[in-house]
């Protein structure tokens, strides 16, 4: 348990929880820089129980390339990519530039995406953090938002890290906090 935080602590073992019983459900961690935030994402590393896990953060000499975020969350289960709907399997490799079609429509894209995050919940959940979002691609803030708002019965516990006050566009989702 970190020291002070036992009501965010508490939040995010309810969420997991959740997750493993197979309800969706998000956390947007909001604050300034330095107040443990990202603690906060590693304490549900640490307390994910059999959970499978996606981890990846925005990175700000990443923000102009297209589904950066995205491809670094989902790398660890690409292998899946041939699990999924032909459309939806190809949107994901020529987003990835993994295919030689030219990028596919943004909402394919996170189609496929909530597609494969749902495939991998399937069994004991999943946990899905996304660390530093106000630094991600326009585009992968799209399609995860999109994930977001439509998670229902998935299994899967998505929590976000952002600063407060930052411009980018995630601040400004409606998510709840």
């Amino acid at each position: 348990m970190l020291y002070g935080r036992e009501a965010e602590c508490a939040l995010i073992d309810s969420l997991i929880a959740r997750a493993a019983e197979a309800h969706s459900g998000v956390l947007v961690l909001r604050g300034e820089p330095g107040i443990g935030k990202s603690a906060l994402l590693d304490y549900a590393v640490e307390n994910r129980a059999s959970c499978h896990l996606l981890r990846g953060e925005g990175v700000e000499s990443e923000v102009q390339l297209p589904y950066a975020a995205v491809h670094q969350l989902l790398y660890p289960v690409l292998d899946r990519v041939d699990t999924l709907p032909e459309l939806q399997g190809m949107a994901l490799r020529s987003a990835f530039g993994l295919a030689p079609q030219p990028v596919p429509d943004r909402f394919l894209v996170a189609v496929s995406a909530l597609t494969l995050m749902s495939d991998l919940a399937a069994d004991t959940g999943l946990v899905c953090l996304v660390d530093n979002a106000h630094w991600l691609d326009q585009p992968s803030a799209d399609a995860l938002l999109f994930v977001a708002r439509r998670l229902q019965a998935e299994g899967i516990a998505l929590l976000f890290a952002a600063r407060e006050g930052e411009t980018h566009r995630f601040t400004s989702t409606g998510l709840p906090e």
